[in-house]
């Protein structure tokens, strides 16, 4: 068998402390596998920005260690930020410069000798080649977005930051950058994305990480945490309106409506037999539905539940 590769990144025990006093950090430990779309989520405060800027340099740690494809992002910074690529929240890019020139610069400030064939790769995969004379002044909202990160990849990094990448894009356009970003993956580069758009994390994902109050608090891959943490609800519109939940019933997670005609019982993944002894108790105490829906719990859902017991 073989033995599984280090992780490309090594966060170990980080911790920042703001000369306020504010704990935006408490001793986070993460591995991030190569190769990985990570999904990092939690609430506005909660640490994911302070995580991201440790990391990419531009913020230093109180404690605890980094190491980014086998470089101490603070012994080794300079070889460590070559490995990362960031792609911030702000749109902040050069209004003045043409596509091509941003692009070109990006690279020439990481130390990488001129490549215009790769330049060129990276503008037709982001669909921005026929832009690449324009001035970024002169561009959609979207468009810049892309050279955002365009910029970002210019130095063939092979660990991808995107802070937020899709806040303030139209539907379309995010569904364009999920297909984009799954391609980026497929060419080895691990990507750790921080969204608040929880479909964008349950769409591309593999594995999800949720953070609060300068905590992880869970770290899965998406389809164990789904399964491990989702529940499932079957609703039952009643024929006659009901008092209470009879006495017998009392041992199952029922609940009734204000008005007594709907019926809900929750029950975790892997225990739909027990619906079938549930219906025959009710068939028992005359208890007669018109109508059942099955549902089961969103990431949303679990990422809600999360945060709540945390805090």
């Amino acid at each position: 068998m073989l033995a599984e590769s280090p992780p490309i990144i090594r966060i170990e025990n980080l911790a920042k402390t703001y000369a306020s006093g504010f704990r935006a950090l408490k001793g986070v430990s993460l591995d991030i596998r190569r190769g990985e779309i990570l999904a990092l989520l939690g609430p506005n405060g909660a640490g994911k920005t302070t995580l991201i800027n440790i990391i990419c340099g531009t913020v230093n740690p109180s404690g605890g260690r980094v190491i980014a494809d086998g470089h101490d992002i603070i012994k080794d910074f300079r070889k460590a930020r070559q490995a990362i690529g960031l792609v911030p929240q702000e749109l902040s890019t050069d209004a003045f410069e043409t596509v091509w020139a941003t692009v070109n610069f990006s690279r020439g400030l990481f130390g990488k000798a001129p490549n215009p064939a790769y330049i060129e790769k990276v503008l037709r995969s982001l669909a921005l080649w026929d832009k690449r004379n324009n001035k970024i002044m002169t561009l959609s909202g979207g468009m810049k977005r892309r050279v955002l990160i365009a910029k970002a990849l210019s130095h063939e990094p092979k660990i991808l930051f995107l802070d937020e990448p899709t806040a303030g894009v139209d539907v379309e356009l995010r569904h364009e950058m999920w297909k984009m970003v799954r391609e980026l993956r497929e060419n080895g580069t691990t990507i750790i994305l921080t969204t608040h758009y929880i479909e964008e994390a349950q769409e591309m994902a593999d594995r999800i990480g949720v953070i609060n109050k300068g905590e992880i608090i869970v770290v899965e891959d998406k389809d164990t945490l789904l399964r491990k943490l989702g529940k499932r609800k079957l609703t039952l519109q009643l024929v006659r309106p009901l008092d209470k939940v009879p006495e017998s019933l009392n041992g199952r997670k029922l609940e009734l409506s204000h008005d007594g005609s709907v019926l809900e019982y929750t029950f975790d993944k892997g225990q739909e037999a027990d619906i079938a002894v549930l219906l025959k108790q009710l068939g028992e105490l005359h208890i007669e539905f018109k109508d059942l829906q099955s549902t089961e719990s969103s990431l949303e859902d679990i990422f809600v539940s999360l945060v709540k017991e945390s805090s």
